[in-house]
């Protein structure tokens, strides 16, 4: 599997490479980042308009303004795409249904295979703790640059496939009035080198569940993004998620 990096300068990008020259069904073909680069023989360059290089598949590792450049570049070349970047808008999510349709693409705001079997889980949860406050608290690194984190927006989403009702509350300051009931309160920790930690709390009368997920390393990002990509090398078109690689791995 021959795999294009886009971000491929960055910490993940970075990961991406380390990780996919150890794996034997994985080349690293080439990159695209903000300037021209060699690292090692592994050519990057500033625009996806300099590739020459055909590859399986692109994994976006970038930010959310380069998503535009990756959608047209797999459309126009039918490269397969894994995204994996965050703080995608309403418009953003238009467009990559939109790209879904012409080529395959696979989307999900944390490649941990842990923490979408943890939203699972809280999912269960909910339907059986329904009376109970829920909150989610994120911790990450003070470079990460949106809030709340995209896995926190996940857990949310998934609580309120539950409690389609529920609203969500950013923070508490100063006096608020008491909690309201269809709360889903979520809050974000940024300081120091956290590379991500996910805490989900349901509080009822006398007791109170918490699910926690900690990253211990950047590196489990990168297994998933690369599972991500063997996954959807060879589909044609559709748009998928962790949920479709946990269940074909069931």
């Amino acid at each position: 599997m021959k795999i294009i990096i886009c971000g491929a300068l960055g910490k993940m990008g970075t990961k991406i490479r380390e990780n996919a020259a150890k794996s034997a069904d994985v080349t690293p073909l080439c990159g695209v980042d903000i300037k021209n680069a060699d690292v090692n023989g592994f050519k990057v360059y500033d625009g996806f308009d300099k590739i020459t290089e055909k590859a399986d598949v692109v994994i976006d590792f970038s930010a959310k303004a380069t998503l535009s450049k990756v959608l047209d570049y797999c459309v126009k070349t039918h490269t397969p795409a894994v995204l994996c970047s965050t703080g995608y808008d309403s418009a953003d999510v238009a467009a990559v249904k939109a790209a879904s349709e012409k080529v395959a693409i696979f989307r999900s705001a944390n490649m941990s295979l842990g923490v979408n079997v943890l939203i699972e889980a809280v999912k269960f949860a909910a339907k059986r703790l329904y009376d109970f406050d829920i909150e989610i608290i994120e911790k990450h690194h003070n470079k990460k640059t949106d809030a709340p984190s995209g896995t926190a927006i996940m857990i949310k989403d998934g609580i309120k496939e539950i409690f389609p009702d529920k609203t969500e509350v950013y923070g508490r300051c100063g006096l608020v009035g008491a909690r309201d009931k269809k709360e889903i309160g979520i809050h974000a920790v940024r300081g120091g080198t956290i590379v991500g930690e996910h805490q989900v709390i349901f509080a009822g009368d006398n007791e109170s569940l918490t699910f926690t997920h900690n990253a211990e390393s950047r590196d489990v990002f990168a297994a998933g993004a690369l599972a991500a990509a063997r996954f959807i090398t060879g589909k044609d078109k559709g748009l998928f998620d962790m949920k479709d690689l946990i269940a074909e791995n069931a």
